[in-house]
């Protein structure tokens, strides 16, 4: 098969003794390679970088913390990324989380962080997705198919982009935390007191800012009415 219709895959050497690694070798357009990555759990054609969490996966990260920490660090990667999430609500059976905490730590992620989020079922779709996902980014990088939009670029405006989501943040605010604090971890782990001495954010939107970022973890309880096998 011709070098150009392979698709080189490096999964994390974590990721090794899943169904997701014996699916992509099971294929003969696919090379892989296993080693310790240090961001993300899948690096595709050295341009799509691909973090996956089981929704099991996806609680133990909001209830210990990494979850955000991760979020940002992807929102930082020089590679395209995304997030993709496998299972079914099923899954989520012992997880003792609500569902609205799930859902508004993924929002934190989608719309404030702006990683993509992808869902599959199993790893079989997982590994399909990323295929998948790196065939269009070949034909986006021919210029067959239009851009809507450009990303900032540069790590300074997308760290500010990323605190804009922030609310009451705008870009002034933005890069007056990113001055009095360095990164947007740094940001994101201040107590209220400490925010509320930048210039312009006030004890009303530090309050604002921890409420955004920070999350419970209550007990999870399905809708009533819901399908445990469809997706969250």
């Amino acid at each position: 098969m011709a070098a150009s219709q392979t698709f080189r895959v490096v999964v994390d050497d974590r990721e090794a003794a899943g169904a997701v690694l014996e699916t992509l070798r099971r294929r003969t357009d696919v090379v892989t390679r296993v080693e310790r990555l240090p961001l993300g759990d899948y690096r595709v054609d050295e341009a799509l970088l691909f973090e996956r969490k089981t929704l099991p996966d996806l609680v133990a990260s909001i209830k210990d913390g990494r979850l955000f920490s991760q979020g940002l660090r992807l929102a930082n990667a020089p590679l395209r990324t995304a997030l993709i999430l496998e299972g079914t609500t099923r899954d989520l059976g012992e997880c003792r989380m609500h569902r609205e905490a799930i859902q508004g730590a993924l929002i934190a992620l989608t719309l404030f962080l702006g990683i993509p989020l992808l869902r599959s079922m199993d790893p079989q779709e997982t590994a399909a997705l990323m295929l998948f996902a790196a065939r269009q980014a070949r034909t986006f990088a021919t210029g067959a198919l239009p851009r809507k939009g450009l990303r900032p670029r540069g790590k300074v405006r997308v760290q500010q982009h990323i605190l804009q989501g922030l609310p009451g943040i705008g870009p002034a605010r933005a890069k007056g935390l990113l001055e009095r604090f360095g990164t947007i971890e740094a940001v994101m782990a201040a107590p209220v007191a400490d925010l509320a001495t930048v210039p312009g954010i006030g004890e009303r939107t530090a309050k604002l800012i921890r409420w955004a970022v920070a999350e419970n973890a209550p007990t999870y309880r399905p809708a009533q009415g819901s399908n445990p096998d469809w997706p969250l």
